[in-house]
């Protein structure tokens, strides 16, 4: 099966991300949002991925400097038509087409990719909502962070055709997609995400078996949620915590700076997973209460928003 029609469900940080990088990679995508408003607030974030796209392609065009692998492709930055990737990016950012009407919105999908928030329930009344609607020929990945697609292959209605398709955040850049089914995921659905994913600019990471969070965040959310505690327990402020990785490592970013990027709605919301969050007393819950009330309630979500653990603006 060839994979040429994409839906997108979500229009979160990396729900934009992965339409804008498949429209940039010549599939024919939409982006199904709930609400008019919903549309709203992801047109800026596409907005602000198309500038990225023509500021460092035309910086490589003219100043041959570096270039980020997902926008090539992967190829040799030497042999890149640089005009030729500008005019995608156009194309992507003229033609990025929203839904709100699920029905029209995979009505001839080859592909849908749930891009939700990282809510269990939530994903499973969205996969049953979807069930009627989808052609016999649909497959459905996940890009869930943490949760395994055996917990939710079910309540697709097409199991077989159902898998984990998990990006890294700035995808563009940190270009991997990691592929991964559960026990009843047909081995041809599972090589036909792979082909799609290197297709769209990816490198595949194939995984043998399930595993929650993947390769990558089963390395980095620990590292996160440590940082987090810290945090939580007063040991130490936001800046001290992320100077002290920084310089004792020699990493570009500390761990308050990267949860900006991934979203603090996210790492609100794998918190929210643990079963002690809800009680104020444990440091789930302590930690659940901080990124409530100190910033998503004051609307500092991370990056996109122009604030979060650090300002932007």
């Amino acid at each position: 099966m060839k994979i040429q029609n994409v839906t997108i469900a979500g229009g979160g940080v990396l729900g934009s991300q992965i339409a804008y990088q498949c429209a940039y990679a010549g599939f024919h995508v939409t982006t199904y949002l709930r609400s008019e408003a919903s549309i709203q607030r992801a047109q800026p974030k596409v907005q602000r991925l198309h500038g990225i796209y023509q500021a460092e392609l035309t910086a490589a065009k003219t100043q041959g400097g570096p270039v980020s692998r997902g926008l090539i492709f992967n190829g040799d930055p030497a042999a890149a038509d640089y005009d030729a990737l500008l005019h995608q990016a156009d194309a992507a950012f003229e033609h990025f087409h929203y839904e709100t009407d699920l029905a029209a919105a995979v009505a001839d999908a080859d592909l849908v990719i749930e891009a939700l928030a990282e809510q269990p329930d939530a994903k499973k009344a969205f996969f049953a909502q979807l069930q009627p609607l989808l052609p016999e020929k649909t497959i459905i990945a996940t890009n869930s962070s943490t949760l395994l697609p055996s917990v939710l292959a079910d309540s697709t209605g097409r199991p077989a055709k159902f898998l984990s398709l998990h990006f890294a955040n700035n995808i563009w850049k940190q270009n991997i997609a990691e592929v991964m089914g559960h026990p009843g995921t047909d081995p041809q659905v599972f090589e036909t995400v792979a082909e799609f994913a290197a297709q769209m600019g990816m490198i595949p990471m194939k995984l043998k078996k399930e595993k929650a969070g993947y390769i990558l965040n089963s390395m980095l959310v620990p590292f996160l949620m440590s940082a987090q505690e810290l945090l939580a327990d007063g040991i130490a402020d936001v800046e001290t915590i992320d100077k002290t990785w920084m310089i004792s490592t020699g990493a570009p970013f500390g761990p308050f700076r990267i949860l900006d990027i991934v979203g603090i709605t996210t790492a609100y919301n794998i918190i929210m997973n643990y079963p002690d969050a809800t009680d104020p007393t444990s440091l789930h819950g302590k930690l659940a209460k901080l990124l409530k009330e100190d910033y998503l309630d004051q609307g500092k979500t991370g990056v996109n928003a122009g604030e979060g653990f650090y300002s932007y603006k």
